[in-house]
């Protein structure tokens, strides 16, 4: 169970990089680990239908939606503000 908790801490780091990140593309990639690991620990605990579920629609499924909707809008992240 060791690696659980590894995986928890994992999880709550990637959650916390998503709040600090400037890029967005890089904030949605975050959200993506933060889906794919509580994807595995729900294999983990022996929950492989939720498992699969996590990982199709948040590990996926979200993560395309979110790039897409970067990509159509205009990013700020590298135009000075004045």
């Amino acid at each position: 169970m060791a690696i659980a908790y590894i995986l928890i801490i994992l999880m709550i780091l990637c959650a916390v990089s998503v709040v600090f990140f400037k890029d967005l593309l890089n904030a949605v990639i975050a959200l993506a680990a933060v889906s794919l690991i509580a994807s595995v620990l729900f294999f983990l605990l022996q929950a492989p239908d939720v498992a699969m579920a996590e990982a199709a629609i948040g590990a996926a499924l979200t993560t395309a939606i979110f790039i897409v909707a970067v990509k159509k809008t205009k990013r700020y992240e590298n135009e000075k503000i004045s």
